[in-house]
């Protein structure tokens, strides 16, 4: 029975940057899988619906997506489990996050704006871990590149070869559709949001192609395909899960066209869960017991219950709804009573789970991102990384009557992984630290709104936090002595050196040969 589970299950992230249409292709995908009955217009006011994937108030306010949201819907006898990532740059760690927890990805791309900077980064992380991604050229119903170029840049910018599996037929106000290539059928466009667009089984070398889409495009399309087989090899699947190659899509996610095809190529071709890499030893997906590990945490879901979630990717074995399993960092058994899979926000509890699978774990507080849960073998999922924080900020209690509160809502969203949080040690001061601005106002919004706490921010001037250790005691000593203004303890007590300018940072490295500075927690 498992075997076939495992293979039943495909569990991607879609990545982009910013309004690349991630979050209305996520829609688009919940809306084949029978998820949603009706799309939701993202950022027209006219329709109050807003996207499913999005429900913190501050990303409808934004019109963007703050933390990564888990979702999964059945499709042709698939499992599918989506995880939508943030695209704004603030909130990349989430997302390299999520990454570690997924089989494949799909990229969104503009096709009027090309790659951008945020895709880059993500793509390295992808490239790290060998993470096979499919493409997917967004909004062709609008003015845009040359679908050569746009295939020109993605692969000198991603470094990855590219085959596209369905081609555009003009674009802009004269798009008349895509032909599958994968599928050898045609897709004629009619602009609407909430129907699906018929498909055309047509012969392209026949005077029909010119009957449907006019005679000046269907010698277009016919010239491109020709180009296509000239210039890019077959399609061979082995070349796409082994990260080598990119098959490509085109369509407008909006206008739900040529999602289909990516969805239909997508469950045949993506890969089932892959064997997950531990410290101490590779964990095949196939293995009797159960194994898993904490990706992501998230606080108050629902308004109404004050709970915070953890969500445990299943890497093998199965896992069973009140069975006792090992918390391997605090050496406990737990168990638990109400694990819950999701639909946006609507979740449902669940008996068992199969390697894939995204479960969520109620938690009062017993995790933190990166624990390893097993059937009571000493294992260590790797690869969760903190990033050394670029902007800093004090953060105040703004009302002495909600001290517990503040110190409480701080330490949930801390575990969350929304930003980190450091103690100076000269001043006893709390420092937090994030990669982007809105990250602060986030945090902000949310003591307020979740806990009921006022904070106030002190702007200070750092260049970067690390983590810093020395096998040579005495030198550590007197680094610490030295810089006992700059120095503070992360939440886990580990000594973090505060740089207040790059050449300080330089000249600690040159004059204390003896200490290694790491700018990511892992080491």
């Amino acid at each position: 029975m498992n075997e076939q589970e495992i293979q039943k299950r495909r569990t991607f992230a879609i990545i982009s940057h910013p309004d690349a249409g991630k979050t209305t292709l996520t829609e688009k995908l919940l809306l084949f899988g029978g998820q949603i009955q009706v799309a939701g217009a993202v950022k027209s006011n006219k329709i109050k619906k807003t996207a499913t994937s999005d429900w913190m108030d501050i990303e409808k306010q934004r019109g963007i997506s703050v933390s990564t949201s888990v979702m999964e819907f059945d499709y042709k006898n698939y499992k599918v489990n989506i995880l939508d990532t943030p695209g704004h740059q603030d909130f990349c760690e989430d997302t390299f996050r999520t990454l570690t927890a997924v089989d494949c990805a799909i990229i969104v791309i503009d096709g009027a704006k090309g790659v951008e900077a945020q895709t880059r980064k993500l793509m390295t992380v992808c490239r790290m871990r060998k993470t096979p991604v499919i493409v997917f050229i967004n909004k062709m119903d609008r003015e845009g590149r040359d679908p050569f170029d746009l295939l020109d840049e993605v692969e000198s910018e991603l470094q990855i070869k590219v085959r596209p599996l369905s081609w555009p037929i003009n674009q802009g106000q004269r798009f008349k559709g895509v032909y599958n290539i994968y599928e050898q059928n045609l897709n004629l466009f009619t602009p609407n949001k909430q129907v699906v667009t018929e498909k055309v089984e047509v012969d392209i070398n026949t005077s029909a192609l010119d009957e449907f889409v006019g005679e000046s495009d269907a010698n277009k399309l016919r010239e491109d395909l020709d180009l296509i087989e000239g210039v890019y090899p077959e399609f061979d699947v082995n070349t796409y899960l082994s990260g080598e190659v990119a098959p490509v899509f085109f369509g407008s996610a909006l206008n739900n066209f040529g999602v289909q095809e990516l969805l239909d190529c997508f469950v045949e071709i993506a890969p089932s869960p892959r064997p997950t890499q531990a410290e101490e030893r590779l964990v095949e997906p196939t293995e009797p017991k159960f194994t898993g590990f904490i990706f992501k945490i998230t606080a108050n879901i629902d308004p109404n219950h004050r709970s915070c979630t953890a969500f445990c990717k299943v890497c093998s074995g199965k896992f069973v709804r009140n069975a006792p399993y090992q918390h391997i960092r605090q050496g406990k058994t737990v168990r638990f009573s109400s694990p819950t899979q999701f639909m946006a926000q609507k979740k449902s509890t669940i008996e068992e789970a199969y390697p894939g699978d995204i479960v969520g774990l109620p938690d009062n507080g017993i995790f933190k991102i990166g624990d390893t849960l097993t059937e009571g073998e000493q294992l260590h999922f790797k690869g969760l990384p903190s990033f050394s924080p670029e902007m800093f900020k004090y953060i105040e209690n703004a009302d002495p009557m909600k001290t517990k509160q503040l110190a409480k809502g701080i330490d949930q969203l801390m575990d969350e992984g929304v930003a980190q949080m450091f103690i100076n040690q000269f001043n006893g001061r709390k420092l937090i630290g994030t990669v982007g601005q809105l990250q602060f106002e986030v945090i902000q919004y949310r003591l307020e709104n979740e806990y009921n706490a006022q904070c106030r921010w002190e702007p200070v001037s750092l260049y970067k936090a690390c983590w810093i250790e020395s096998d040579d005691d005495a030198e550590l000593d007197a680094f610490k002595k030295r810089k006992y203004q700059y120095m503070a303890k992360d939440r886990d007590g580990r000594d973090v050196f505060l740089a207040d300018s790059n050449y300080v940072l330089q000249m600690a490295q040159q004059d204390f040969k003896h200490i290694k500075f790491h700018f990511t927690s892992e080491f």
